[in-house]
């Protein structure tokens, strides 16, 4: 019996195919997080495992790059200790600023794109995104981003037509093609996807977004075969001739370890999943992942802080919250739990979990703030009959104890009822005092006598 557990694990399964891998959406680049700048070197290369993103172009830059004044750039080291703590309201507060001090501060507006897009400012990204290129016509990362953005909005031929536009001016770009190749494979054109990523690995070789693409596309197009061994090559390599082109790339870790979790394959996929974390903290679906595994094993109290995490980074993702209502439930943690389940009902209503989760919530718990033991056994009622009306044919064989648990909730709330029942009863008079009937003298023992019996 499923009692006490939730199903909302198996949900997760659900999305994967709607998943990417940078920045965490569907389209795969876009707001994968900000670029870092070292004082004094706009546009410096990274070291690998920081909260960051490279800037160094794919080709020869042909735009001068300006140098962030002082102001601005103070501004901006602020809003990237900020995002790298996933206070997320903090870094745009200072990527602002950093822009206002400087507005020819083509990261700093960057990077103000990447933060409103984890906030779902999407309009404002885009506008971030743009005035970078307005600055910098050749700065590829807010190329990329703003591109694929608009892909992901629904805006696939703006995209194009912006794309095509650069491409023009920066023929020997592997970055533009490589988003074009994205922004084909977010439109179902795997094969034109493909092509173009090839040929942005043929104007660099070493391009790796270019070798994502061709990963996540296969992916997908359910090529999950092909999908592994482009993978292999960018994490593993072909042998000594051929070693591995990235192989602390978080996005193609985070891509094998879905793969392998749909294949079934728990132990690598959690290992993929912990792996792309290390190398960027700020991965959200791969911490969402790994909680989901590890609230398979009933470890709640570890899933909890990836979860938590997840939504500083990404406060609207909804499989998020609802495994950390799930978490919280099974902590004990009953408003906290209300709050992020009601908040998924609200936000999505299409995710029915959310009323399993919550009718258990009901059920279960001893106590529900603002609800008497009546109302909260009305409450899982409505929330387990909700979920069996909404929720999508199972699989053969799949266990279902939605009726079982109603059921129970209504004999909850029965014996609730006559529990209220009985203590607003008025208390019984008590019986008139009975007063014994007179009656002949007990009889008196016999006196001891001295001496030998007679």
């Amino acid at each position: 019996m499923m009692l006490q557990r939730s199903l909302s694990l198996g949900w997760i399964a659900a999305s994967l195919s709607t998943l990417g891998c940078a920045g965490d959406k569907a389209a795969g680049p876009g707001a994968a997080s900000p670029a870092q700048v070292a004082p004094g070197t706009p546009g410096a290369p990274t070291a690998p495992g920081q909260l960051t993103m490279s800037d160094t172009p794919s080709s020869a830059p042909l735009t001068e790059r300006p140098k962030m004044n002082a102001a601005a750039l103070a501004a901006y080291q602020a809003g990237m200790a900020a995002f790298q703590k996933g206070d997320l309201q903090t870094a745009k507060t200072q990527l602002t600023q950093a822009t206002q001090a400087d507005p020819k501060a083509f990261q700093a507006f960057y990077s103000l794109g990447v933060v409103r897009e984890r906030l779902n400012e999407l309009s404002g990204a885009l506008q971030a995104y743009r005035q970078a290129t307005a600055i910098v016509g050749d700065y590829e990362p807010a190329i990329v981003a703003y591109s694929v953005l608009l892909a992901r909005t629904g805006k696939p031929d703006e995209a194009m037509e912006f794309l095509n536009g650069r491409q023009a001016q920066m023929p020997k770009s592997a970055a533009v093609t490589a988003a074009m190749a994205e922004v084909r494979s977010i439109q179902g054109q795997s094969g034109e996807a493909q092509r173009l990523a090839q040929e942005a690995l043929k104007k660099n070789p070493d391009y790796r977004p270019a070798m994502i693409t061709l990963a996540r596309d296969h992916y997908r197009a359910r090529r999950l075969d092909l999908a592994l061994y482009a993978l292999k090559g960018i994490l593993d390599g072909y042998g000594e001739e051929n070693p591995p082109r990235d192989k602390n790339n978080a996005e193609a870790r985070l891509l094998r370890g879905l793969i392998y979790k749909e294949q079934g394959l728990k132990g690598p996929a959690i290992a993929e999943f912990q792996k792309a974390i290390e190398i960027r903290p700020d991965l959200v679906e791969a911490r969402v992942q790994l909680a989901a595994y590890l609230l398979e094993a009933g470890n709640a109290p570890e899933a909890v802080p990836h979860l938590e995490t997840a939504l500083r980074f990404d406060g609207n993702n909804v499989f998020a919250r609802l495994n950390l209502g799930d978490a919280y439930r099974l902590l004990g943690k009953v408003a906290e739990a209300k709050r992020e389940l009601e908040w998924v009902i609200k936000t999505d209503p299409s995710l029915v979990q959310a009323h399993y989760d919550l009718g258990l919530l009901y059920l279960f718990s001893e106590t529900v703030p603002g609800s008497t033991p009546v109302q909260a056994a009305e409450r899982a009622i409505a929330e387990l009959e909700q979920f069996k009306k909404k929720k999508p044919r199972s699989a053969s064989g799949s266990p279902d104890d939605t009726d079982e648990l109603i059921t129970r909730a209504k004999t909850k709330k029965a014996l609730a009822e006559a529990k209220q029942q009985e203590a607003a009863a008025p208390p019984a008079a008590p019986a008139p005092a009975q007063t014994p009937a007179a009656g002949p003298p007990a009889a008196a023992m016999p006196p001891v006598q001295g001496g030998t019996a007679k």
